[in-house]
């Protein structure tokens, strides 16, 4: 494990390295979640939100390519789950997200991954594990910190506490 990882009971922070790494940390992550799992996504433009997601979407045996859904805001992609990835960056007001038939997916069978979700921050369920990803000390280090809200994100950070290398 990364030595400038931490941890404190509410939350765990991760040095990334690389894009490669961080994509690796989505993949272990995303053998993780669960049907109805939601992660919200924060971080500016270029911290490395949907290569997270590109790396949950391969731990979740997707085979689609995953890209940034900035002009249609929602893609769907396959594997173990459905994923919902949302791209919030083009919204424009919270209240638009109420015509895209948000409840769906936040509360149904698949696992939703927003980026830029503080635009929805009250829309957002109250259980959820919110990521927030920031440039690092060089330009392709990154710091990923991951804070649960509710039971059973507090698990998936318990679990990914145990990993002992996410390099594997």
């Amino acid at each position: 494990m990364n030595n400038n990882n931490s941890t404190s009971t509410n939350r765990f922070v991760y040095i990334s390295q690389s894009p490669e790494e961080t994509k690796n940390l989505g993949k272990k992550l995303g053998k993780l979640l669960q049907e109805g799992d939601l992660l919200a996504l924060n971080g500016d433009l270029g911290a490395g939100k949907t290569c997270l997601i590109q790396g949950i979407a391969v731990g979740l045996n997707s085979r689609d390519h995953v890209s940034s859904p900035s002009f249609s805001i929602i893609k769907e992609y396959s594997g173990d789950k459905p994923i919902y990835h949302f791209d919030l960056y083009r919204l424009t007001q919270p209240e638009e997200l109420e015509t895209l038939g948000y409840e769906e997916y936040f509360y149904g069978n698949g696992v939703t991954l927003i980026e830029w979700a503080e635009k929805i921050k009250h829309y957002l369920p109250e259980s959820r594990l919110l990521i927030r990803i920031k440039m690092g000390e060089h330009y392709l280090s990154r710091k990923i910190v991951f804070e649960p809200s509710g039971r059973r994100y507090l698990q998936i950070l318990e679990d990914i506490k145990d990993i002992d290398n996410f390099g594997d």
